[in-house]
């Protein structure tokens, strides 16, 4: 390919990332982090905000670890898996060296909730018990117009697994995968039984009645086939003295880890 060719190829290629460029989100602006609870969407009473403070202030005293609650009034555009894990990174909640934080996020506008989970976290509140706790706990007061009972609901739940002992936790944690993983294997069992109905009422019975007729698929060939398939997937460095100004991360970090929903 001669260099002229090479220079328009370059050309037509940056033409056609324009538009998906132009559409991107910008980076965030995040809120700033006031204090253990940061209700910009304006959710909860000051008396829900002072329990919840509470809560958190327990649960760091109790565990080393950070748990906050944000209430945001508008993504931005991006998915709520997106902005969670920027969040936190922004926010560093949790231990720089232990990366145990954890926030709550509920996105009303887009009718979102998250519990964003910090590295260290990932093995007490995995993907699988977030989920649990978010649709058993937090979604069915938010389906039912309960929005500040759900957050203070969801929070207790999570609380009461950052603050439990060691082998306590990991069980309920393997509890909510072992229920995820059974759920997920009945599903298949009737994906499998699906597909063979499927092979049976698409593929054999034409064929015998084909064949009793006189007919074959495309005048000889092969029968469709027809393939189905699914794809599942997932998925105390603060100060605390009774008040909001006081309390700041540690700077941990986050890579996605938590479960989302929505109502």
């Amino acid at each position: 390919m001669t260099r002229w060719l090479r220079a328009l190829l370059a050309l037509v290629l940056a033409a056609l990332a324009l538009p998906a460029l132009a559409q991107a989100p910008s980076e965030p602006s995040f809120p700033k982090l006031t204090g253990r609870v940061v209700d910009d969407a304006h959710l909860l009473s000051p008396a829900q905000v002072q329990q919840l403070e509470r809560l958190s202030a327990e649960t760091e005293k109790a565990s080393s670890r950070q748990l906050v609650v944000a209430t945001i009034p508008d993504l931005q555009g991006y998915a709520i898996e997106d902005y969670g894990y920027r969040l936190g990174r922004a926010w560093g909640i949790g231990q720089k060296d232990a990366n145990n934080g954890l926030i709550l996020i509920v996105a009303p506008k887009e009718r979102k909730v998250r519990i964003e989970v910090g590295y260290g976290l990932e093995p007490i509140m995995t993907d699988a018990l977030a989920s649990v706790i978010i649709n058993q706990t937090i979604l069915p007061r938010f389906r039912d117009g309960d929005m500040a009972g759900g957050i203070v609901a969801g929070a207790q739940a999570i609380a009461d697994q950052l603050k439990a002992p060691p082998e306590a936790a990991e069980k309920r944690a393997q509890e909510a995968a072992a229920t995820r993983v059974k759920k997920k294997d009945g599903i298949g069992d009737w994906m499998v039984a699906a597909f063979w109905i499927a092979v049976v009422v698409f593929i054999v019975l034409p064929m015998l009645f084909g064949r009793r007729g006189g007919r074959r698929f495309g005048g000889g060939g092969m029968p469709p086939v027809i393939i189905w398939g699914s794809d599942w997937g997932g998925g105390g460095g603060s100060s605390w003295g009774g008040g909001n100004d006081s309390f700041s991360g540690g700077g941990g970090s986050f890579g996605g880890g938590g479960a989302s929903g929505d109502w």
